[in-house]
């Protein structure tokens, strides 16, 4: 019982943590309030946009996580890492900004990706509760959420099907 309850809250600490990646870049949205350019590196979606940000995140992550095999700490880093990258290919998909700065602090290119259907999202809380700010809402439903539940929805079919498979295999086997 105790496994099972500690299987659980590493869980739900992969889950937190992974939330945790996919929101971090945004912790740059303080530059405006340093006085920090928007083009600059360290500025709106800048180095914390960067390809080496979501690596470093997915280390740091896997900080917090207690597991002895290297198999499943690899799969850890994968999805923290893949949650925080894919912040910032989905900002590439925007309308709006400068672009995202994938290869800093190597390089101060901003990029946005052929395809930009989700419409940028204001910077302030007041713009954002707005008929804009709603738009806004509707886009990432469209185009970010909806994907999502439908990912995890075929994640967790396979994962039941795989079970179902097992139990069935364990019944013939007798």
């Amino acid at each position: 019982m105790s496994s099972t309850i500690s299987q659980k809250q590493q869980w739900l600490k992969v889950g937190i943590l992974t939330v945790f990646c996919s929101i971090a870049p945004d912790i740059d949205v303080i530059s405006f309030r340093l006085g920090i350019p928007y083009q600059h590196w360290l500025g709106h979606r800048g180095l914390s946009h960067s390809i080496i940000f979501a690596a470093l995140l997915g280390l740091i992550a896997l900080l917090f996580i207690s597991e002895k095999s290297v198999k499943r700490k690899c799969l850890y880093f994968c999805v923290f890492f893949a949650s925080g990258f894919l912040h910032d290919i989905l900002d590439a998909m925007t309308n709006g900004g400068l672009g995202v700065a994938f290869f800093s602090p190597f390089s101060d290119t901003r990029y946005f990706l052929p395809w930009q259907p989700i419409v940028v999202s204001p910077l302030s809380i007041r713009r954002f509760l707005t008929l804009r700010g709603w738009g806004v809402i509707k886009s990432e439903l469209i185009w970010v959420i909806l994907p999502s539940l439908c990912f995890m929805a075929m994640v967790a079919l396979y994962r039941s099907k795989k079970i179902l498979y097992r139990k069935y295999r364990g019944l013939i086997n007798r």
